[in-house]
């Protein structure tokens, strides 16, 4: 959920700019002429118009979602709110649906990116503070999308999605580790576990009605799946001696 609205300060990072505006990379090579080259500044002005663009329409299905009941929301509701064409609409999204959803994915995608694995040893791998911080601010807006049980989509689609990223972003640090181990447990096992973990405990502490701060929810987290994580990376063994040949 791309509840993202204002640039924000954290000291993990994870809330120093909004969402959207995390995808634009300045940096960013696309393939010509069968090589890489940089991206031209054409093509760089009209990937920000269509970050401005989402943007535009995530924000206007945000606050219309806080105003009615999203069962009641049209998609001339959002365009006429975000104030772009329809054509602009479907270009980006088939309908609200399809915008709901994209905003839910790209929202866990960023999270799964900003996993902290230099601290695995001995501090906070998963921003969840900075997480559930951010979703305090907007329990209104996730309380309104429990009465149209769309937040039944965010837990459907979410595990998934979350561990790929997840599996991604510990696959491009135990890289640059020079890590070639057989894992004790396979990366794509150990990342579901870990967004299966996380996710069912912010649906029960936003269904509890937040009874306990996010940086206690962040602690309770770390607490629980560390000491798994850290077994996990840390005692692997050439498959060939776990399977005792």
């Amino acid at each position: 959920m791309l509840i993202f609205s204002e640039s924000t300060n954290t000291a993990a990072g994870f809330h120093q700019t909004t969402v959207p505006e995390m995808f634009i990379n300045e940096h960013r090579a696309t393939q010509c002429s069968g090589k890489w080259c940089p991206m031209s500044v054409d093509s760089k002005k009209s990937d920000r118009r269509a970050v401005r663009t989402r943007r535009a329409l995530n924000d206007a299905l945000i606050s219309l979602i806080l105003e009615k009941r999203y069962d009641a929301i049209t998609v001339q509701h959002v365009i006429d709110r975000a104030n772009v064409g329809r054509s602009t609409f479907y270009a980006h999204y088939r309908d609200k649906e399809d915008l709901l959803r994209s905003s839910f994915e790209e929202f866990l995608g960023v999270f799964g990116s900003h996993m902290n694995w230099k601290n695995l040893k001995d501090g906070r791998t998963v921003p969840v503070l900075e997480l559930f911080s951010h979703l305090q601010d907007f329990h209104n807006f996730y309380k309104a999308l429990d009465r149209s049980r769309k937040t039944d989509l965010l837990y459907k689609i979410g595990p998934g999605h979350l561990a790929r990223s997840i599996e991604q972003s510990l696959t491009a640090w135990l890289s640059l580790q020079g890590n070639q181990r057989q894992l004790a447990v396979p990366l794509p096992v150990l990342s579901h576990y870990l967004a299966s973990a996380l996710l069912s405990m912010l649906k029960w502490w936003l269904e509890k009605e937040m009874p306990y701060s996010p940086a206690r929810m962040d602690e309770m987290f770390h607490e629980l799946v560390m000491p798994g994580l850290r077994a996990a990376l840390d005692s692997a063994q050439p498959s060939a001696k776990r399977h005792g040949t």
